[in-house]
Formats: C-alpha cells, structure tokens, sequence
C-alpha cells in the first residue's frame, strides 16, 4: 500500500476549507514530493483554491489550468511537484467516484474528505491504478513539522 505523508498542520487546514465551504465541494492542489510505490508521497505545501465549476458544485469541482499552472509553477519555484489533489464530498463517503475516476490521472493522490452536516468525519488518501480502472487507498501518515524527504530528494528540498 502506498504512503501518504501529510502534517496535521496541513490536514486541519483542508479539513477547515471543507467544512467552511459545505455544502459545496471544496478543492486544493497538494504540492511535495511525488511517491513512487517504494517511497511515499510527502506534501510540503497544500494550495487552497476556490470551486470554479457554474453549478452543481455540491457534488463536482474544478480547479482551472490556469490555476493548475499557477500552482505548477510555484511547486517548481521550489523544488516540488504537484503531488496530488485533493476535494471534499459532502453528505458523501471519501471514497473516488465514478466521475473521480473518470478524471483522475494515475501516479497522483486525491485526498478525499468526507462532510456530514458541515462537519468533518474521514479523510481518505487514493491512487488511480495504471489501467484506470480503479483507485488504490493510500495509507495517511500525520507527520507533524517538515515530512522526512527520501535521501534521493533531500538535496532537491533544502
């Protein structure tokens, strides 16, 4: 299983933004360190953008290119990388759905929060397989301070 490495500084503050955005979705880019099956995925940064979709924003998000390239090039700014996504499912499970899976990308995380009544009650971590038919769960790891960045990367991240 796949390691998902995220502070509980970082959590809390995505947990927050889908609990004040309900009964909307919420979204975000996850910047870090990409994992690799072997090595975990470890977030640095996470980028709280707003919800551009028109309308059925209470079960669908969108994050425009031009937010996905502003965040692209500010991970790039300091040795990272666009890990992963992440989005809130109200009055829903944090598990991928049929539309998640149809516009996911495999080798990236999608954090799933899961709000009931604008609260809060799971966070889940998943990695679209290679065939793109299916997502496999990360495991969360809270790692509280700066992650531990693999030895390959640790130049990369000072």
């Amino acid at each position: 299983m796949n390691r998902f490495v995220i502070s509980p500084r970082h959590l809390q503050a995505i947990h927050h933004h889908a609990g004040v955005s309900y009964p909307e979705e919420c979204c975000g880019v996850l910047i870090g360190h990409a994992g690799n099956g072997t090595s975990p995925t470890i977030v640095e940064r996470i980028l709280s953008v707003g919800n551009e979709r028109e309308d059925s924003r209470h079960n669908r998000y969108v994050i425009s290119p031009e937010t996905i390239l502003a965040a692209q090039k500010e991970a790039r700014a300091l040795g990272l990388d666009i890990v992963g996504y992440y989005h809130s499912h109200p009055d829903h499970p944090a598990r991928p759905s049929e539309f998640d899976r149809e516009h996911a990308w495999p080798g990236l995380s999608y954090l799933i929060v899961a709000v009931e009544r604008g609260r809060v009650v799971e966070a889940k971590s998943w990695r679209l397989t290679d065939d793109r038919e299916s997502f496999d769960e990360e495991t969360i790891d809270q790692v509280a301070g700066r992650p531990s960045v693999p030895a390959g990367l640790a130049k990369e991240a000072s």
